[in-house]
């Protein structure tokens, strides 16, 4: 008997499972048979770097109302579009990202800047300024603009420089020559926290977000400053090389805290070990005055006089992503939208400004087909990464020329001062001169 061999294949295996599917392929995986597939990967990757940099267009609008430089910006907790402005004009706007317009307006909140806002529980606004009051103000929408009158006023003795609420309790805390502790049901502050040989005037202060009894303040005489509101006394104090403008707390590692110093870099300190910060990060050219976590956790913003906004990599000290605009002036504050989808800036000339936290990322409905697509050409991105002129084309970035032509005179002056210090080293004794880490230069001293 003859035998037959006969080739079977299921018809399942070659036509769409449903109507409208594409019809299955099927594909040889051996790569003898694919000698030019790491040039054509390769040659998408660089396709992909350069589309990024096409579509990248990270301003989305510059939302008016103020008559004068914008001090301070706060995002409203558990809400995703909400964010309030206040002015050295002493207005105060309370704003919708997503609608991109004004939904609320408090003209001479006070008299003098306002130097400081934060949202209290249910629809309040805490408001302080130089006019040493602190006022809270209803911020729920209303039709029609009135004038209208704060809620409560708390009074103090001196100048207040920043406010910060409780993340439960009704409780909030104030910089002025002091940290103070005040209820919201009560016309007096309910504790004084100061460092016992301290006499600096307190410029920003800040709850942490997870032990929410443990607050972080900054001075101007330098220092940074940990209290604890439960024994109502600062713990621990260090002096650094240079003040600090800002700061902020993680919000996914409780120990950790961000600074924005006057020397052009940001500092990232663990609580735990304050004598040396654990990144440090640089890049602006001149004085870097907010920072903003992002929600996740993995990256944070940050504003300067330099007249940019930076977003940066959580433990990556360079190369951050640049935006700036011909009209933005010094950038006084910034912070990150509750989705982290989304910067605000606030500048000298008076704009509230919304950027896109990724440069390139397309905003609306985005259908199956272009998710896989665009998850595709990032993983081809990172894939290639160390690829030549890929990624020169990722890296690249245009700056501004006085930025460009600040930053070349800085990289100048710092290598000077590196050779300096090696030609002094050269000529001493040996082991009298020895070489100082970058990180062990900037904590002067440390008390507790």
């Amino acid at each position: 008997m003859v035998k037959i061999s006969v080739l079977q294949h299921a018809p399942s295996a070659h036509l769409p499972t449903r109507p409208g599917d594409p019809t299955p392929t099927s594909r040889n995986l051996d790569p003898l048979m694919h000698p030019f597939s790491r040039a054509r990967e390769r040659t998408r990757a660089l396709n992909a770097a350069k589309m990024e940099r096409m579509f990248a267009k990270p301003f989305l609008r510059a939302l008016e109302g103020h008559i004068d430089a914008i001090e301070v910006l706060c995002r409203k907790p558990g809400t995703l579009n909400t964010v309030a402005s206040g002015s050295w004009d002493g207005g105060i706007l309370v704003h919708d990202i997503a609608e991109q317009k004004q939904v609320h307006r408090i003209l001479d909140a006070h008299k003098g800047k306002v130097s400081g806002l934060c949202f209290s529980q249910g629809s309040g606004l805490l408001s302080c300024g130089v006019d040493t009051n602190i006022k809270l103000w209803d911020v729920s929408p209303r039709d029609e603009e009135v004038q209208q009158k704060p809620l409560h006023i708390f009074s103090g003795k001196s100048p207040f420089n920043s406010i910060d609420h409780h993340r439960s309790d009704a409780i909030f805390a104030t910089a002025s020559n002091i940290v103070q502790i005040w209820d919201e049901t009560k016309t007096a502050a309910i504790s004084n926290l100061t460092f016992p040989t301290a006499t600096e005037t307190v410029t920003s202060v800040r709850f942490n977000l997870s032990e929410t009894s443990v607050l972080g303040s900054i001075g101007s005489d330098r220092s940074f400053t940990l209290y604890d509101i439960r024994s109502g006394k600062a713990e621990r104090r260090v002096t650094m090389q240079m003040r600090s403008n800002a700061l902020a707390w993680s919000p996914t590692l409780p120990t950790l805290v961000l600074l924005a110093s006057e020397d052009h870099n940001l500092y990232t300190f663990d609580v735990r070990q304050l004598s040396s910060p654990t990144q440090i990060y640089k890049a602006h050219v001149s004085a870097v005055m907010s920072c903003d976590w992002s929600p996740t956790g993995l990256e944070f913003v940050s504003g300067g006089w330099d007249r940019t906004v930076r977003i940066w990599k959580e433990g990556r000290g360079t190369r951050p992503e640049v935006y700036h605009t011909k009209r933005m002036q010094r950038v006084s504050s910034t912070i990150f939208t509750a989705d982290a989808r989304f910067v605000v800036s606030g500048s000298d000339d008076g704009n509230v400004r919304i950027w896109k936290a990724k440069a390139h990322e397309k905003l609306g409905i985005i259908t199956a087909r272009e998710r896989a697509a665009i998850e595709y050409r990032e993983s081809l991105k990172e894939r290639w990464r160390y690829d030549q002129e890929v990624g020169k084309i990722s890296r690249a970035r245009h700056l501004p020329k006085a930025v460009h032509q600040a930053a070349k005179l800085k990289e100048t002056m710092l290598e000077a001062q590196r050779v300096k210090e090696e030609r002094r080293r050269k000529h001493t004794r040996a082991g009298e001169s020895k070489p100082k880490a970058e990180r062990k230069k900037v904590v002067l001293a440390e008390q507790s």
